[in-house]
């Protein structure tokens, strides 16, 4: 925007013009990561300790503060803007934390992954939402161009935090802190059904031989690490929710009107609107996607289609494009629209919502919030150091930079196919039980629980015939 360079950026008297460094343009963007990484990290002793509910409207509140601080940044003081969205980042991070692990204790097993997707929906909508006030506020000579589009985020943060109590707890959390009646009443909300229905006996069962079998000795929070197959899931995590990053989708949202422009377009703003309102309609179809093909199909797929649209796009901008001139190549630069929209197709569907799925059910509920913390952490380290030095690798190697991300995509790939479980229709309780009993992830769409057997005694006949937790 216009005012907002004029009031943070830097006067080139050579052009005439007003512009960021890469290292100021780097910290604006990159310091929400910061804020999100440290969020993430200390979210999940707040949810232990006062609920999941109530720390999703504590952390809506600390976004709201940091909007306020950057909202209230005076001329010319770029670094208030910085600390205010490092600010905002912490309840960002702790919220994308709070948001899927509320969802994946709450819903119900056959719908689980469709729900805790409708989060990375509504991140989408929100994504597209942003474009079209961007694009209707650029034009405003003054920093009302910019306070509106931050003041407008006052709106989301209120629906969350204050809707949110509207909710019972998470019967999960709930049955862990004894409140097992209250556990009880919320699964019947959600499942539609009488509270002696034995959907509800066998969750409340599944629960119960789950939390005396954690139970049965103290915890430290490094038990995420050494816990029942703890390590496995754990790094498998981090290393999920890495890759999310390293898919490049960010490659597009943070930088796609200084990408586009590049490519000759006139109105980059209307191509960050085409962008997001692709991501935003394709985002639909993985909530189904996700239930009808299960995690594993979808992820795989989806990371090798990622793969073959960055190798086409990077190929096309840095040997056919005129970069000198780009509207001396038009049909390149058509070319790199289509595939970067066909990119966005792909992450949409699969990696951009079910990560967040898979994520919130690879944990016991001993070690949940915490797991998701170390593991959404990781997401947040990427999404800072992709978007941070972004500026610095394109001005050194241009287009080929989306090579790097082609691998990338094709390695999460095959993480996912060789580590992944699929948990489509499963409780969280016999995801747990997969883990631990070794289930090969390319058996273990067929596995079932045997038919009216205790899952802790499944783990303690598996551990009984010599298994180690590994």
């Amino acid at each position: 925007m216009k005012n907002f360079l004029e009031e943070f950026g830097t006067y080139d008297p050579s052009t005439e013009m007003y512009a960021f460094s890469d290292v100021r343009s780097g910290l604006i963007v990159a310091m929400l990561s910061i804020g999100t990484l440290i969020g993430a990290l200390i979210a999940a002793p707040i949810a232990n300790a006062i609920g999941r509910r109530l720390s999703i409207s504590f952390w809506s509140l600390i976004f709201m503060v940091g909007l306020i601080v950057q909202m209230a940044t005076p001329n010319g003081k770029w670094y208030e803007i910085v600390v205010g969205r490092w600010v905002a980042g912490l309840g960002v991070g702790a919220l994308s934390i709070m948001v899927p692990l509320f969802q994946s204790e709450t819903a119900p097993a056959h719908i689980r992954g469709a729900i805790v997707c409708a989060y990375q929906l509504f991140i989408t909508l929100g994504i597209l939402i942003a474009y079209i006030i961007n694009y209707g506020t650029n034009t405003i000579d003054s920093p009302a161009a910019w306070r509106i589009v931050m003041g407008i985020g006052f709106i989301w943060a209120a629906i969350l935090g204050l809707g949110i109590l509207l909710f019972p707890e998470s019967p999960k959390y709930a049955y862990s802190r004894g409140r097992k009646e209250e556990a009880k009443q919320t699964m019947t909300k959600m499942l539609g059904v009488s509270d002696n229905h034995y959907k509800v006996a066998r969750e409340l069962r599944e629960m119960k031989d789950k939390l005396e079998a954690e139970s049965s000795s103290n915890h430290a929070w490094y038990e995420v690490f050494t816990g029942p197959r703890m390590a496995y899931r754990t790094w498998l995590g981090i290393a999920l929710q890495a890759f999310q990053q390293l898919t490049g989708a960010n490659f597009f949202f943070y930088y796609g009107t200084s990408i586009f422009t590049a490519t000759g377009l006139s109105d980059s703003y209307v191509t960050s609107i085409i962008l997001g309102t692709i991501n935003v309609a394709f985002t639909f179809p993985g909530l189904y996607f996700v239930e009808r093909f299960g995690r594993r199909p979808c992820l795989v797929i989806g990371g090798i289609w990622m793969s073959v649209c960055f190798v086409i796009f990077a190929s096309v901008g840095h040997f056919a494009l005129d970069q000198a001139d780009p509207t001396n190549t038009p049909k390149a630069g058509a070319a790199m629209i289509v595939f970067a929209c066909l990119f966005i197709v792909a992450y949409a569907s699969t990696w951009g919502p079910m990560v967040w799925t898979v994520t919130s059910e690879l944990f016991p509920q001993r070690y949940r919030a915490t797991s998701m913390s170390i593991t959404t952490a990781s997401n947040w380290i990427w999404n800072f150091l992709i978007a941070f030095f972004t500026p610095f690798i394109t001005s050194d190697i241009d287009y080929l930079y989306g090579y790097v991300f082609a691998g990338c995509c094709l390695s999460a790939s095959a993480i996912v196919y060789f580590f992944l479980l699929e948990s489509a229709g499963k409780s969280l309780e016999e995801v747990d039980t997969m883990y631990i009993t070794h289930v090969s992830p390319r058996a273990s769409a067929k596995w079932h629980a045997p038919e009216g057997e205790d899952l802790s005694e499944i783990v303690h006949e598996y551990r009984g015939n010599g298994a180690k937790d590994e």
